[in-house]
């Protein structure tokens, strides 16, 4: 699904001096347009400038269309563009023709042609262009940034159960709401949960994943979150569907867990935590994990430790960070996890992606009523943004499963995640 989002919206582009940028477009302007195209591996896009002079690196006329508005813009781009083509996008002053997803992808394959963005494993990637990191505070700086921003705008995009994480399409043509049911029944199966049991869930959202565990599977969730917003809104769900009794929010930071459980669940959380942090999370893994628990993480990830845009993280998430596998293993190393499973939903995350856009694009109005443009439009390219990078493998969606390394009441086959509810396969 490409979303065509190539509206114009008009902006008052004046320098410091209230003289307008732009102008006819001079040699110097057509070279560095050409700099710009040569820099990120003359990939198939057509560079237009504010005059509607055209240039391409062939002297084709691909469909994909970068329309650059002024002059300042174009400075910005070979300045940082990493930066500034989010800045410049978000504010109106560059518009994309051909589909916004469509040209993310076309600019993502090129650029990974270069040397100067191929990328190179670096010890280093979770620091880089970070604004925050993660200490206690800083999470709850990062964490308010983009969740405490209403939840009657996520409620016009997301599924019924305000999930905001890769869903599980088993059939493809599943709505999204069965599609998250099913992603939800999946992570339930992986954890083996039984009627009786104690789940802690480190980073809840919404709340939605720990209702679903109390009322199908009949288990007792303790859920940890430091979004404000959200808690609100999953102990007011709770009170609605009866299950105050069996599931507890706590505003708390994952740090603060405590007590013994017989799963220990994140969805989404780790993306937060960043690697500086892995081992204390993983302490906090194993002082709450009973001797035949099992555990399972969620998280987006990458084949290769390579650091988030710099727009990516002033404008949208800051603090997080995909982590790759080999990362993750600070996790489980210490405490002498040993993994049981790896599965990576990477296209199913894509497509959740696409469901998310084109819901948004539907309710726009509704958008508008609470946001500016300059919002919208950040909001559309980061969402085009991530499916451009899972359909291209720059991004990954790892769930791992693990336990304790003497806890041999494993399933001897994968059986169990196909067997009807209820129906265990034979163990060790």
């Amino acid at each position: 699904m490409d979303t065509d989002t190539t509206g114009t919206v008009s902006f008052p582009l004046t320098g410091r001096n209230g003289r307008t940028f732009g102008g006819g477009v001079s040699a110097v302007d057509n070279w560095l347009a050409r700099a710009f195209l040569r820099a990120i591996g003359n990939p198939a896009l057509r560079v237009v400038l504010w005059d509607g002079t055209q240039i391409t690196a062939d002297g084709s006329s691909p469909a994909v269309a970068m329309v650059i508005r002024d002059r300042g813009a174009l400075w910005r781009l070979l300045t940082n563009p990493l930066l500034n083509f989010g800045d410049d996008y978000s504010a109106g002053r560059i518009e994309v023709e051909g589909g916004l997803v469509r040209f993310m992808e076309t600019v993502y394959r090129g650029m990974r042609s270069t040397p100067r963005y191929r990328r190179v494993s670096d010890p280093a990637a979770y620091r880089r262009n970070q604004p925050n990191l993660n200490s206690p505070l800083e999470s709850r700086r990062n964490i308010h940034h983009h969740y405490d921003i209403g939840n009657d705008f996520y409620q016009l995009w997301l599924d019924r159960e305000m999930l905001y994480t890769c869903a599980y399409f088993s059939d493809q043509a599943a709505s999204l709401e069965d599609a998250q049911t099913a992603k939800m029944d999946l992570i339930c199966r992986k954890l083996r949960l039984e009627p009786g049991q104690s789940v802690v869930e480190a980073g809840c959202g919404w709340g939605g994943l720990a209702r679903h565990m109390a009322k199908k599977y009949g288990v007792r969730v303790t859920a940890y979150n430091i979004s404000r917003e959200q808690i609100a809104y999953a102990r007011s769900r709770a009170r609605v569907e009866g299950v105050e009794g069996q599931v507890e929010y706590v505003e708390d930071d994952y740090r603060t867990i405590r007590g013994t459980y017989d799963a220990f669940v994140s969805v989404g959380m780790l993306e937060h935590v960043g690697p500086d942090n892995y081992r204390e999370l993983g302490r906090v893994i194993d002082g709450s994990l009973s001797e035949q628990g099992i555990g399972l993480i969620h998280t987006i990830g990458q084949n290769c430790a390579t650091p988030m845009s710099p727009w990516f993280l002033r404008r949208m998430f800051p603090g997080s960070y995909p982590p790759t596998i080999r990362e993750m293993m600070a996790l489980f190393e210490p405490g002498e996890f040993t993994v049981l499973d790896v599965e990576n939903l990477r296209l199913h995350y894509a497509k959740t992606c696409e469901q998310w856009l084109a819901r948004f694009e539907q309710n726009l109005e509704r958008v508008r009523e609470m946001f500016d443009e300059r919002f919208i439009r950040a909001w559309r390219l980061y969402l085009s943004g991530c499916i451009a990078n899972f359909r291209l493998g720059a991004l990954q969606l790892f769930q791992v499963v693990f336990t304790r390394h003497t806890n041999n009441l494993v399933p001897w086959t994968r059986g169990y995640l196909m067997a009807p509810l209820g129906v265990a396969d034979g163990n060790l």
